[in-house]
């Protein structure tokens, strides 16, 4: 067994936040340095520490070379570090050296020996892990804090990583910023239709997994794993409220509630549910229209085709004809030579 001391049982209370700037930061490194290979690309985080909060607000790349079969050999430029941080000093003095960041997508070997180097410029370096091709939806961060464990008997400590806590965290101007960024960076070949479907897609795949978080602590509540909190349940009934109610209006044959704050409901639940019904319809009228039109663009091209087909057929007969005529003019003129030549 073993136990943290006191400097690191005060670390992993803390919470990361990162800005999508230094998100972005970290993706260009990575592509423009290790794109298409098994390298990783390191950097230098810059940011504020308030409280029990570590906010991450500005990144910048720095040279970093590795031996793949030896993690024990590496190679960082701190002399590059103390110079861009001067830089950085003079254009914003809020933003401090708070730790550094790497591609991963996991812990390294060497990640402990890197984060002692850092330790030069800040006490308790911040390790930030931005997963640049993440395969599942989420946060692709991880943060980590070095952290000392001592051992029962009290004769040695370990150095070691721990995980706590980290969110993308923008403030208005930034998030409308990195909005019109990311409308420049979309792929050019695809269609605006296309690009619909694949945000609906990746917003649908993000509900669902939040939908199995609630599921997955809700089990767990019923089970007895987890403890009954209030709070929590109010905002799942907050969310609850929020949803509509969609039903299908009732037939002639059927009746309706005879209260009048029923009968509100019912009205309400019927426009809804017409409504819906409508803007189906006009989807669905569009989509018609398109086939329609796609069609008869089409019949359209085979007539088209079929006529310069009987154009180029009839320019091909008159071509063979005169061929044909001039032969045969050729000839005469030869045997009316060869007739004069017997002649004389």
């Amino acid at each position: 067994m073993s136990a943290l001391t006191t400097e690191s049982q005060s670390l992993t209370e803390q919470s990361v936040a990162v800005a999508p700037l230094v998100l972005l930061s970290v993706v260009d490194h990575y592509n423009r340095i290790a794109q298409d290979t098994k390298k990783r690309v390191v950097g230098v985080l810059l940011g504020e520490r308030i409280g029990k909060s570590v906010k991450v607000t500005n990144s910048f790349a720095i040279p970093f070379e590795e031996d793949e079969k030896n993690p024990n050999v590496w190679f960082l430029d701190h002399n590059y570090i103390e110079a861009m941080g001067d830089m950085f000093k003079k254009i914003s003095a809020k933003e401090k050296l708070i730790g550094w960041y790497h591609s991963g997508p996991k812990l390294r070997a060497s990640d402990l020996q890197i984060n002692e180097l850092f330790k030069k410029y800040t006490p308790n370096p911040l390790l930030l892990i931005v997963d640049v091709q993440p395969k599942d939806i989420g946060v692709p961060t991880d943060a980590y804090f070095a952290v000392e464990e001592i051992k029962d008997d009290g004769t040695t400590t370990d150095k070691t990583f721990i995980h706590v806590p980290s969110l993308i965290e923008a403030a208005e101007a930034e998030e409308i910023g990195v909005e019109h960024l990311l409308r420049d960076v979309r792929d050019a070949a695809a269609g605006n239709l296309s690009i619909r479907i694949t945000e609906q897609l990746q917003s649908l795949q993000g509900l669902h997994s939040r939908l199995r978080e609630i599921a997955r602590y809700l089990q767990n509540v019923l089970d007895g794993k987890l403890p009954l909190n209030h709070v929590i349940l109010g905002k799942l009934q907050d969310i609850f409220n929020l949803l509509p109610t969609l039903s299908t209006p009732p037939t002639s044959g059927q009746s309706s509630f005879s209260t009048s704050n029923s009968f509100g409901q019912s009205h309400h639940e019927n426009a809804l549910s017409k409504s819906f019904t409508v803007k189906t319809n006009d989807e669905l009228m569009v989509v018609y229209l398109s086939s329609l039109v796609r069609a008869i663009i089409a019949f359209h091209n085979l007539i088209e085709n079929k006529i310069e087909n009987k154009k180029e057929s009839a320019l091909e007969a008159k071509k063979s004809v005169a061929l044909t005529a001039e032969e045969s003019s050729a000839e005469n003129v030869e045997q009316k030579d060869e007739k004069m030549d017997e002649s004389k």
